[in-house]
């Protein structure tokens, strides 16, 4: 896991740099330009003369070399945008391209990145509001609506969408993705970052579960196109009536990939528990709403508990190694860290039998409304 001698892939424009950008690629004339918080990739809150907002989007060096997978994300963003989910619209170049590459220096040599622009959605993130659980099973259906709506991409031709070629869909299949539920396990090979943590135990258990129990069992998910990661920070929200909220946006594709329903469902659970004050009234809420437009099948059900223990169990320890190998961008990265451990010594501690009975029974209660 060393590799501390690699080259640190993430953009560092300045903001001369971004708006000579925006303009260039664009004809975006900037009034005002300010960075935004990101993982791995630089974003910016771009102003024009007019006062229309947008966010500009540099992709990561190493990422950027991916351009068959980056031309998928970005179809997959502009079909959604297309077919009425709240997603940004993909701005085209001056000369209709939807994603342009750009060699550029920001201080250690010229590299080529991948940017977008892209409109800008108003509103706060679920990381930044408590939402009511009538709200969360609407977030629940939204995601099990979007997932829908992506497998129709495997029948359609991208013949008009902003002068790319059709996608090939295979890169969307990665097996040794170390972010797909399927290769929980490989967190293993990290555990060395939890540096004696009592919690290390604890997922390590964790581990073996999923290798005994759900492992058996992925054969029988359904396969899917799948967000990958709905979380607190990449969902929007903006208030209705009675202290309600609706999703206004759903941000960032990068980790779009072929894996199963369930999977979807498992993350969504396990990202807006992490602040929600009753945190275990999320997960029939999120699971009701999915329901309504997606039935999950039995061994889907049954391994849903260990998949969202899954899941946290990533978040917490790449986040911890990355936050070591990337410490300028810590307070960003150990994001779920935060409320992690206690939330994961929470569902430990209940059990897979008490939490799933009381998702699926607080699922059992829910309708539109």
């Amino acid at each position: 896991m060393d590799d501390t001698t690699a080259v640190d892939p993430r953009p560092t424009l300045t903001l001369q740099q971004a708006t000579d950008m925006t303009t260039e690629l664009y004809g975006v004339t900037v009034n005002e330009i300010s960075t935004l918080s990101s993982y791995f990739d630089q974003n910016f809150l771009v102003v024009d003369k007019h006062g229309t907002k947008y966010i500009l989007k540099i992709i990561n060096s190493e990422e950027s070399k991916n351009t068959a997978l980056l031309r998928v994300q970005t179809l997959a963003i502009t079909f959604l945008q297309q077919h009425g989910l709240p997603v940004q619209t993909v701005v085209p170049t001056v000369t209709g391209e939807l994603m342009r590459m750009k060699e550029t220096d920001c201080g250690h040599g010229r590299r080529s990145y991948c940017v977008r622009l892209m409109s800008y959605l108003p509103g706060n993130t679920i990381a930044e509001t408590q939402l009511t659980t009538q709200d969360l099973y609407h977030v629940g259906k939204l995601i099990a609506r979007m997932d829908k709506a992506l497998q129709q991409i495997c029948l359609l031709e991208f013949k008009a969408y902003g002068n790319m070629e059709s996608p090939n869909l295979s890169v969307l299949k990665n097996d040794d993705d170390i972010w797909s539920l399927s290769n929980t396990p490989l967190v293993e090979d990290y555990l060395s970052v939890m540096d004696g943590d009592p919690l290390q135990e604890v997922i390590k258990v964790a581990i073996e579960q999923f290798k005994s129990y759900v492992r058996p069992k992925i054969s029988s998910f359904r396969e899917a196109i799948i967000h990958g990661d709905a979380n607190d920070r990449n969902i929007i929200v903006t208030p209705v009536e009675n202290g309600r909220h609706v999703v206004s946006g759903i941000l960032d594709f990068s980790l779009l990939m072929n894996g199963c329903y369930v999977y979807e469902v498992a993350i969504t659970i396990m990202y807006l528990m992490l602040k929600n004050h009753s945190p275990l009234d999320v997960g029939g809420a999120i699971l009701a709403g999915w329901e309504s437009v997606i039935q999950l099948n039995d061994a889907e059900r049954d391994c849903l508990f260990l998949l969202v223990v899954g899941r946290l169990c990533q978040s917490m320890v790449y986040g911890l190694y990355n936050a070591k190998k990337y410490p300028d961008n810590e307070k960003y990265i150990l994001h779920t860290a935060k409320n992690g451990a206690r939330l994961l010594n929470k569902l430990w501690k209940l059990g897979k039998k008490e939490v799933e009975s009381k998702w699926f029974t607080d699922a059992s209660t829910y309708s539109d409304k």
